[in-house]
């Protein structure tokens, strides 16, 4: 399971998770900082991950074409990058059984 960070995500959330979410990266990291939904979304189909964004652009459009790719839509207003570190190690077991359920295709997280 490896998460593809959106560009309105730090990109310190590949680094920080590397030990719980291996091989997660950003958009930034592979060339698509500023590139149309479109063409991230194509890369995340194309190169398995799971797309994670605060926007409702990826959550729209996974409500329009469904998965893949799968879409976690971070519910957190301007939460600091500490919180959603926290959030999505808090959260794992629940994304584990997100990305293996081959029915779902966008998961909501919410801080407590």
């Amino acid at each position: 399971m490896k998460l593809l960070f959106d560009e309105n995500l730090s990109f310190r959330l590949a680094y920080a998770l590397q030990g719980i979410y291996p091989h997660s990266t950003h958009v930034r990291d592979v060339g698509l900082l500023g590139a149309e939904d479109k063409r991230i979304w194509t890369y995340a189909i194309q190169q398995g991950f799971i797309l994670v964004s605060k926007d409702t652009d990826f959550y729209q459009r996974s409500l329009l074409y469904g998965a893949p790719p799968k879409v976690i839509w971070l519910r957190v207003g301007n939460a600091p990058t500490s919180s959603i570190i926290a959030l999505l190690r808090e959260r794992y077991v629940l994304v584990r059984r997100f990305a293996d359920d081959e029915g779902s295709s966008i998961l909501p997280l919410c801080l407590a």
